[in-house]
């Protein structure tokens, strides 16, 4: 009984810090400028970065990076669950994508996935975040580099040892829930850019 109610409280702790909307904050707070009403109307990092410069758009993205860390690495020791560093991870991208704060609205979900992934599996995220600059650069659309870093970073947790994937934290206690959990926010993260592939398609998609 102890064990669930740990785990519900290191779940609920999690899903709140993943729902403060950093770069909507920073808008209000420094600027007085609500980045829902402008460029994309996302509150994620990249519109910061649009709507209010490259200073605040990289606090934005760092705070919601950061946000899937410590979900990950301090509010899953609350529970003694072995699987909770994953629950508590999913749990922070969740508040992401649908906030306490924003009446069950949000983000895309990416920077904190990342920061969620660069904990539970550092080798697969590090080769999805290169995949993710170099599309960046070279077609100057953060969506495309979401999409398809996140795209490779699921092929690479099916490919590569287990060992390989989870060092040095060594955070889980087997390949599969890790597996089908990339798999699970791939497809939200996907699903959450339809309108932006759409866009892709259609060479229409915003370019930075």
């Amino acid at each position: 009984m102890k064990e669930i109610i740990t785990t519900i409280i290191a779940l609920f702790l999690s899903y709140s810090l993943g729902s403060i909307p950093s770069g909507l904050w920073l808008g209000l707070w420094f600027r007085g400028i609500d980045i829902r009403q402008h460029g994309s109307k996302n509150i994620g990092a990249t519109n910061t970065l649009r709507v209010l410069g490259k200073r605040m758009g990289a606090i934005a993205l760092g705070a919601d990076v950061l946000k899937g860390v410590f979900a990950v690495i301090l509010l899953s020791k609350i529970s003694l669950w072995e699987y909770a560093p994953l629950l508590c991870g999913v749990a922070a991208i969740l508040g992401h994508t649908v906030s306490l704060f924003l009446k069950f609205k949000g983000g895309k979900g990416v920077a904190t996935s990342a920061g969620v992934f660069l904990t539970l599996c550092p080798l697969p995220t590090l080769i999805a975040a290169s995949v993710f600059l170099l599309t960046v650069l070279w077609s100057r659309m953060v969506s495309l580099g979401s999409c398809l870093s996140a795209v490779v970073m699921t092929f690479l947790v099916y490919l590569l040892p287990f060992e390989w994937i989870t060092a040095p934290f060594d955070l889980l206690p087997e390949p599969w829930t890790l597996r089908l959990g990339v798999s699970a926010i791939t497809l939200l993260i996907l699903v959450r850019h339809k309108e932006n592939i759409s866009r892709i398609l259609h060479g229409q998609e915003n370019r930075l």
